[in-house]
């Protein structure tokens, strides 16, 4: 088939995205990690001369995760896509992962800033994918995406209908390099001083192999959006956006547009406390609803992933490719264990880590009460009476110290268990929206909440 024309030009914008064609094949995409590896390796070692010549006696892992190398790193990951941009962003936590913060942060910036498609790939997508004739299919369809990320790109679209739709186009490529980007990627966490030395993360990979390759079945996610849909049903503040299945292929996703802003705008744009902490309690609900009612969790917390629309005061959630459904039992021992870090029982709280595995009897004493202790530390908010500040609490911080100190110190001898990573993800990254709502949320009084 003729390469169709290239699609004409849009109007200038006052910040066009970066593009770059995504990476394909093997050796393509292990070439880019080699290239990423090389400049960090030579990037250390510069610096560790420089700072032996000053008499300083800095780490290999302080050399290696420099805010210089982060940049070398994401600009890769950002250009690569797929599977090994999606692990940057699992590494950093937005920030508050077990990485230096400045590294972390630049990398928790790849959640939404990947390069986009050149005009001429997308358009041999949207061929591939609605025939050649696919500028008579909508109205309008913008080919500036309103979003780059790891997976695939958002485009909005309008029918000759009039109806307004959210278009996901994924990468080419990217659901058959998952395998080849894990593998490669397993073989960068070897890279001295990336992560601590022992560390098995063989476990977690595999984990997350299967939920990329999850995210990028997107006849999975429109089943996923679609149930989650109907079983949240009519909500006073939260909505989800209908699949429109007639302009839904294997690699493009249809959705009605949802209007708003990421939630973590709202500070910025001056809006009231009140209103952030009622968006932040709703969203904490939300986590208990998904865990004991829905049975049913959204386990990707990006901030882009909840848009806040002012003139209705909605909050419309997005994404459902990274989403679990919740073994009962599962729930009962994570109730059990939040009902112990409310309660501030420790004899309670180290059943329910032994229950879900974050604990077991192999375990060297020093690691077991690590563990515990970061669980400790990370129900803090359960354990406060009344609205809890997340903005003044520091929580953020002061865990994520503990779990760099413990993370390469040699308390870690394991990942945590593979079925809780991303439902701990989800927990977590709800924490951190309220931390960046600046918002106050009675999390107790939410969890003993009837469902």
């Amino acid at each position: 088939m003729p390469k169709p024309p290239p699609p004409p030009p849009e109007p200038a914008t006052s910040k066009a995205p970066r593009s770059a064609v995504v990476p394909q094949g093997r050796k393509q995409r292990l070439l880019q990690l080699g290239l990423a590896v090389g400049e960090m390796a030579a990037s250390a070692a510069a610096n560790g001369l420089q700072a032996w010549a000053r008499g300083e006696r800095p780490s290999l892992s302080q050399l290696m995760l420099s805010p210089d190398n982060a940049g070398r790193l994401a600009e890769r990951l950002s250009q690569m896509r797929g599977a090994a941009m999606k692990l940057g962003q699992l590494m950093s936590m937005d920030g508050q992962g077990v990485l230096p913060p400045q590294f972390a942060a630049l990398m928790g910036g790849l959640r939404d800033q990947a390069h986009a498609m050149p005009p001429e790939q997308l358009a041999e997508l949207l061929t591939d994918q609605y025939g050649a004739d696919w500028p008579q299919r909508f109205r309008h369809l913008s080919l500036q995406p309103m979003a780059a990320a790891s997976i695939g790109q958002v485009h909005r679209a309008e029918t000759h209908a009039g109806q307004v739709l959210a278009l996901k186009i994924q990468y080419p490529g990217v659901r058959a390099s998952i395998a080849s980007d894990v593998d490669n990627l397993a073989l960068l966490a070897r890279t001295p001083g990336l992560l601590p030395a022992g560390l098995d993360i063989t476990p977690l990979l595999a984990r997350v192999r299967a939920q990329l390759e999850q995210e990028t079945d997107y006849a999975a996610e429109a089943r996923a959006a679609s149930l989650y849909r109907r079983r949240l049903g009519r909500d006073p503040l939260l909505s989800v956006p209908a699949v429109r299945r007639a302009h839904c292929t294997a690699l493009i996703l249809a959705t009605d547009f949802a209007p708003g802003m990421p939630v973590d705008q709202l500070v910025k744009l001056g809006l009231s406390q009140a209103l952030r902490d009622r968006v932040a309690t709703a969203l904490c609900r939300l986590v208990m609803r998904e865990l004991f009612v829905l049975r049913l969790v959204q386990t990707d917390p990006n901030f882009g992933n909840y848009l806040y629309d002012n003139p209705s005061g909605r909050v419309w959630l997005l994404d459902f490719g990274a989403t679990e459904a919740v073994d009962p039992a599962r729930a009962e021992q994570l109730r059990s264990l939040a009902s112990a870090l409310r309660d501030d029982d420790p004899l309670r709280l180290r059943a329910a880590a032994r229950q879900l595995g974050y604990v077991t009897e192999s375990d060297p004493p020093a690691q077991a009460e690590g563990v515990l202790a970061m669980l400790q530390l990370a129900g803090e908010p359960f354990r406060h009476r009344g609205p809890y500040d997340f903005a003044a609490s520091g929580l953020s911080k002061r865990a994520f110290e503990r779990v760099r100190d413990q993370f390469f110190g040699d308390g870690f001898a394991r990942t945590p268990p593979a079925d809780l990573v991303f439902v701990q993800r989800k927990i977590v990254g709800t924490f951190l929206m309220c931390a960046r709502l600046q918002a106050r949320v009675d999390v107790g009084a939410v969890f003993s909440e009837p469902l």
